[in-house]
């Protein structure tokens, strides 16, 4: 995989991070929504084992940031 992909998933997951700080939450569920789907297509066609590693490393850090979102979303 390039490497000029990973940068743009790096400003992406930045860039949902920097919403929810702002407390935007609407907009940033909306990023991570677009960016996951962005990651499913990388999995897709990847079979390179360092690729699927940081693959992973970012699947996880996005479902780290739903859960956030979600708690932000509910009631207090």
């Amino acid at each position: 995989m390039e490497e000029s992909k990973y940068e743009l998933l790096k400003q992406n997951v930045q860039e949902i991070i920097d919403l929810i700080v702002a407390k935007d939450i609407e907009e940033a569920n909306d990023k991570l929504i677009e960016v996951s789907e962005q990651l499913d297509d990388l999995l897709d066609f990847s079979d390179d084992d360092d690729d699927l590693i940081e693959i992973s490393k970012y699947q996880v850090l996005l479902n780290q940031l739903q859960q956030k979102i979600i708690v932000l979303r509910s009631p207090t």
